[in-house]
């Protein structure tokens, strides 16, 4: 899934960004509110990581133009305000959670596993499919009970292709969904993390090319 870490501690939005990137979300950062909105308006993101206390454009306002946009993107709001009122503020502008500051990134990444569950569409604890079981939360895959060890951008694209639940997902949108928006459009890995699943996830082989079109797992 994708997830936007707008965050304008720098160390702090990074360190966010690299925990969430080792377990496999694709994820772009953003330093003010500014850019936040400038990301929203290019890229379709899952889930953003907002902090409300942001220069040039304060958080609560990129709330409400994510929540005003009218998609499904959920907004996990972070705040150094512990107070209930503060909290209650945040949520009542269409917050979907709240995490006060300071916070353990596990902590943070178990809320964001938690609101991928209700993206677009929403993602059951475990996605199974051909003999595969994927557990998004753990990031472990099995297939036939046996289990299969997978790189980070390998889980992304075995996640999307389960998500799918047996419709073609094209190479754009896996190159989408699976990586950061510093890729090249024109690169061939997602090609080549395909061929490399099909020969970790052994015989026989689950994820069809459909030419032209994609990939897909019946």
């Amino acid at each position: 899934m994708r997830v936007l870490v707008v965050e304008d501690e720098s160390l702090l939005a990074d360190a966010i960004a690299e925990w969430l990137r080792r377990e496999a979300f694709a994820v772009d950062v953003a330093y003010d509110g500014d850019m936040a909105l400038e990301r929203l308006g290019v890229n379709e993101y899952d889930i953003v990581v907002l902090d409300r206390d942001l220069p040039v454009v304060p958080g609560d306002d990129v709330c409400r133009a994510i929540v005003d946009g009218g998609g499904q993107t959920r907004v996990l709001m972070l705040t150094a305000a512990a107070a209930i009122r503060e909290r209650v503020a945040g949520l009542s502008l269409g917050a979907d959670d709240y995490l006060t500051k300071p916070f353990a990134l596990a902590e943070l990444s178990a809320r964001v596993h938690a609101l991928g569950r209700r993206a677009r569409p929403a993602t059951p604890p475990e996605l199974a499919r051909g003999g595969i079981v994927v557990d998004p939360g753990r990031r472990e895959v099995t297939r036939d009970g046996r289990f299969v060890a997978l790189s980070r951008k390998e889980f992304a694209v075995l996640f999307e292709l389960m998500r799918a639940d047996g419709s073609v997902v094209s190479a754009e949108e896996l190159l989408e969904r699976a990586w950061d928006e510093n890729i090249d459009p024109f690169t061939n890995v997602v090609r080549v993390t395909v061929m490399k699943l099909r020969r970790k996830l052994g015989d026989p082989q689950v994820i069809e090319t459909v030419p032209g079109v994609g990939y897909q797992i019946r």
